[in-house]
């Protein structure tokens, strides 16, 4: 005896999605970075292009905003190599150890998001100050902080932090603990572990740590201008060089200098996505 088995045919269109169809959701993005992205760009290239060829060359290659150019991208640069070693301490401790008080611990490394930047500039002012409670030591031992470069490096490494820390933390508890104890049974010694084994499996989230928090550096304004003193030619940050400008109504030597600004971070960040994927590569990371 058979028995015929009709196998009945699928419905057409499936399952309802929850968001609709790949045109309509693609139209929207790509209007919704036209309004948000792609126009306010347009339009400072259009007010930088209302310049001569030499008119922009002076406003963007003053001695003074080359000063600040050396400034912002230096310090930016040097907060955010400390923050890639101590954000990677933090996440560890923060991963592999327990210890009394550790979600406050967890929640303070936030602090930086939420604090006003410019409560953030005014609190480091009143630490690191000759005056104040860090500060008259540092001046004593003749380190003065606030007021320098000095001041305005410690001020990016406090807004950085979480972005390293929290890149991090979630591929540090992700990672395999057996190919460290396998590694350990081999007898590799602890270095060696770290080196060979956990190294470059947080490498890529290291490198996107660095990235954000360096990209943030470049445009801190608030929590820097107060710590900065913005001495012309000493600790003058190039968004302070920006708003000068556009207080003396130069809109097109402002756009100028802004222009700079982000042609230079934009290649660095290139540059950064491309070890990014270099180094998924090179270690077999999924992309």
């Amino acid at each position: 005896m058979t028995t015929s088995v009709s196998h009945a045919p699928p419905k057409r269109g499936g399952a309802k999605r929850v968001l609709p169809g790949f045109r309509l959701t693609l139209g929207y993005t790509l209007m919704y970075l036209a309004v948000i992205v792609l126009i306010p760009l347009s339009a400072l290239l259009f007010k930088t292009s209302t310049l001569s060829w030499d008119q922009f060359w002076n406003a963007v290659t003053a001695p003074r905003v080359l000063a600040s150019y050396r400034l912002t991208f230096g310090a930016s640069l040097i907060a955010a190599l400390v923050n890639v070693v101590f954000g990677l301490l933090v996440a560890w401790v923060l991963v592999r150890y327990t210890f009394p008080f550790k979600k406050i611990v967890d929640a303070l490394v936030d602090l930086p998001f939420a604090l006003p930047t410019a409560v953030a500039g005014i609190s480091l002012t009143a630490l690191l100050a000759g005056n104040g409670w860090v500060g008259q030591y540092l001046e004593a031992w003749g380190l003065p902080v606030a007021f320098k470069p000095a001041g305005v490096v410690i001020a990016l490494i406090f807004i950085g932090l979480p972005f390293v820390v929290r890149t991090v933390q979630p591929v540090l508890e992700d990672a395999e603990k057996e190919l460290e104890e396998a590694a350990t049974c081999l007898g590799a010694t602890r270095l060696q572990t770290f080196v060979r084994v956990i190294l470059p499996s947080i490498a890529p989230a290291l490198l996107t740590g660095f990235a954000m928090a360096f990209a943030r550096a470049i445009g801190e304004y608030g929590s820097v201008i107060f710590i900065a003193g913005n001495m012309p030619m000493i600790s003058e940050i190039t968004p302070l060089i920006i708003i000068g400008k556009l207080e003396q109504y130069d809109y097109a030597g402002a756009t100028a200098v802004a222009v700079v600004m982000l042609v230079i971070s934009f290649v660095l960040l290139l540059v950064i996505n491309a070890l990014q994927a270099w180094q998924r590569r090179h270690t077999g990371a999924p992309a």
